[in-house]
């Protein structure tokens, strides 16, 4: 979709559908919806008399101008209570109002940055939430299936202040560099498992690096084995199809000499659960069990284009999880790359070993810190409920805090877990280091957390489960079914604010 900003006034713009706000309780439309309701002879103001128009959060009403304006219709999204607005709540507004225009068969968009008046948010802020709702609420894959035709093809942010006018242009370039970079991650995970393997997932990852001009490197299982990756390559020896570990580089000439910040994604294409079999109702959602890859290349691809100040680093290690003579098994003892030895409890508990070999080849970079995210336990979601919130662990302070702030600003949540020492108990192993699970249901979370910190050496580290949140097995409006792309925004988030 072509996104523009201009100054000037929104009734005037040459749009066959334009949008504007109002936020529950108001008295009377403010600012552009003021605006409008005069040109449309206070029609904005009888539907609020009448109470067919409330303001109330994921709202939008319809307003036919009938020629009082070029524009074919005027749509007002509901932003809720004025207290507590968030640019969260932007977003969600934003999306319910285009997805409205969408299937009213818009095609060209009309919109202020919402927010950045009576909602508080900074110009810049509110333009890119605009920006990002509109292209999160539009994304449809369409994987195989025939197009229905709907499409809106433009949107236009504008803005009537000139003073304001380059504080809304960056936001809403930023904006539409994150939610296109979301949505590359989200085509990534809704890709059916048998085509989107670990080869192509590379392949994919070497296109974009390409095109946005990041460095780009991949390991096969012949480098993986003069590694030592012998976790890793454990997971992968059912499949006839080879592990990569995609290695991509964001190396900004103004701070090539400072320490990057490493990003690691759990990238199992499909997760059967080896032998250890997962049910048959949980299969399907598990060409999701890349989501964590997925995320970290789209942050690469966000990183590159946006500039980011620090140098980055993304390593997707990606594999099946399948079932075959080759396979390992529960009992087996597999050395990972920095020599320790694992008794594998459950073939189930397959993403931790992927994530362990990738975490001590992160060490190599001689990173500022490393961060992990990984669809890793259902206890995560049990812990905080689907859709919710990631659970985060860390070994470091300052980094957790980096993380929960770029989370806030970015609508992207988090929630602090505890790192207890007895998690690390339930490892413990008579033939190994440790087991890959304690080998129950309790716990869990903390326990693959614990297993991840013994990989996690040498540098401040932050783990982020992010099964509650990668995936949604049903709509939850305004955002649809499938996958969410959740993390790109939030690694976006902190890797501008790093420096």
């Amino acid at each position: 979709m072509n996104v523009t900003v201009t100054q000037g006034d929104l009734a005037a713009q040459a749009a066959d559908t334009l949008i504007v706000n109002l936020f529950e309780g108001a008295a009377k439309p403010g600012g552009a919806a003021a605006a409008l309701d005069r040109a449309l002879a206070g029609a904005l103001r009888d539907l609020m008399a009448a109470g067919d128009l409330t303001g109330k959060l994921n709202t939008v009403v319809t307003v036919y101008p009938r020629g009082a304006l070029a524009a074919q219709r005027v749509l007002v999204a509901g932003l809720g209570p004025a207290a507590g607005f968030t640019a969260e709540k932007a977003r969600a507004a934003v999306a319910t109002a285009i997805q409205k225009a969408r299937d009213l068969g818009a095609r060209r968009v009309a919109t202020i940055a919402h927010g950045a008046g009576a909602g508080g948010l900074h110009p810049a802020r509110a333009a890119q939430a605009t920006v990002e709702g509109a292209l999160l609420g539009l994304y449809q894959f369409e994987g195989r299936r025939t197009p229905d035709g709907n499409a809106v093809e433009a949107l236009t942010v504008v803005e009537f202040d000139a003073e304001k006018l380059a504080a809304v242009a960056a936001g809403a370039r930023a904006g539409q560099i994150t939610a296109e970079s979301a949505n590359f991650a989200r085509d990534l995970v809704n890709q059916p498992p048998n085509l989107c393997t670990p080869e192509y997932l590379a392949e994919r990852s070497q296109a974009m690096a390409a095109e946005v001009g990041l460095d780009y490197r991949v390991l096969g299982p012949d480098e993986m084995r003069a590694l030592g990756m012998g976790a890793l390559l454990a997971v992968a020896q059912a499949s006839v199809l080879p592990p990569r570990l995609i290695i991509l580089e964001h190396r900004p000439a103004q701070a090539a000499e400072r320490a990057p910040v490493v990003l690691v994604g759990k990238g199992v294409t499909f997760d059967s659960g080896g032998l250890s079999i997962k049910g048959a109702g949980d299969m399907p959602a598990m060409k999701a069990d890349m989501g964590g890859a997925a995320a970290v290349i789209g942050a690469l691809r966000a990183a590159a284009l946006l500039n980011v100040p620090v140098p980055v680093v993304g390593l997707a290690p990606a594999s099946e999880n399948v079932i075959g003579s080759a396979g390992y098994r529960p009992a087996d003892v597999l050395r990972a790359a920095n020599g320790k030895t694992i008794e594998i409890i459950s073939t189930d508990a397959e993403g931790r070993l992927l994530l362990a070999d990738a975490l001590v080849y992160a060490s190599r970079f001689q990173p500022a810190a490393v961060i992990d995210l990984a669809t890793l336990t259902g206890a995560c979601s049990i812990a905080l409920g689907r859709g919710m919130a990631a659970g985060l662990f860390d070994t470091d302070s300052a980094l957790a805090e980096r993380v929960r702030e770029a989370a806030e600003r970015s609508g992207e949540r988090v929630w602090p877990m505890p790192l207890y020492p007895e998690y690390r108990d339930s490892l413990k192993s008579d033939v190994a280091d440790m087991k890959n699970s304690a080998g129950d249901r309790y716990g869990g979370v903390g326990v693959s957390a614990a297993f991840l910190k013994e990989f996690a050496e040498g540098y401040p580290w932050a783990h982020l489960d992010i099964a509650p949140m990668a995936y949604l097995d049903s709509p939850k409006a305004p955002w649809p079914r499938g996958a969410t792309g959740y993390g790109v925004r939030l690694l976006a988030e902190l890797l501008l604010a790093w420096a």
